[in-house]
């Protein structure tokens, strides 16, 4: 017998599944209720209704995104810092070509902040918070002398905008070399600096 955390966090894995192969308004709680192994009523002791669960839902996804782009810079200098913006750009594609969910749930969110506005807010910080931390990235480039500094946030946002559309690529299941189109983009902006 399962106790309250493992039904909760099955509940939450059977949602994020659900939700992003069906959308928000195919998926009932009844449907997760049957796929956890639970009632429909023993649902509502956890989630009163599907609009809290889509709320705690998207709250933990945005939690996961903030943890995954925050880009320390510290250690970085010029021997390394073309690896590390490789690393950066390889392991968020690594991890959603890993998790079939992630860009079908995402997209759903989107539509229901083109309706909502605090998803929208919500998105929109996520958004900014990517370009801050590339910012952050590449202006350390500039002082370490290893990214040319005119237009330095043109760059940062055209490395954002890159990784941002190789996901959504990546969910319609066209195959390319995705790496190898980061890799281009982070050479691209590199480019031109010259390294003792």
């Amino acid at each position: 017998m399962r106790n309250r955390e493992e039904t909760y966090g099955l509940i939450i894995d059977s949602a994020y599944k659900m939700f992003a192969e069906n959308g928000f308004d195919k998926t009932s709680l009844s449907m997760i209720a049957k796929e956890v192994g639970i009632s429909k009523p023993a649902i509502y002791y956890y989630f009163d209704s599907k609009e809290k669960l889509i709320d705690v839902l998207f709250r933990e996804i945005c939690k996961e995104i903030v943890n995954q782009y925050t880009f320390p810079v510290d250690d970085l200098t010029a021997t390394n810092f073309e690896h590390y913006l490789l690393t950066i750009g390889f392991e968020m594609i690594e991890e959603q070509e890993r998790d079939v969910y992630f860009n079908k749930i995402f997209n759903e969110y989107i539509l229901l902040a083109t309706r909502k506005d605090k998803y929208m807010n919500e998105l929109n910080k996520i958004q900014m918070g990517y370009f801050e931390n590339f910012s952050k990235v590449m202006n350390h480039g500039v002082k370490i002398g290893v990214v040319d500094g005119e237009r330095v946030e043109s760059k940062s946002n055209m490395l954002v905008m890159v990784i941002d559309n190789i996901g959504n690529f990546i969910l319609t299941g066209l195959e390319l070399d995705y790496k190898t189109i980061w890799e281009e983009a982070v050479k691209s902006v590199l480019r031109g600096v010259k390294n003792d």
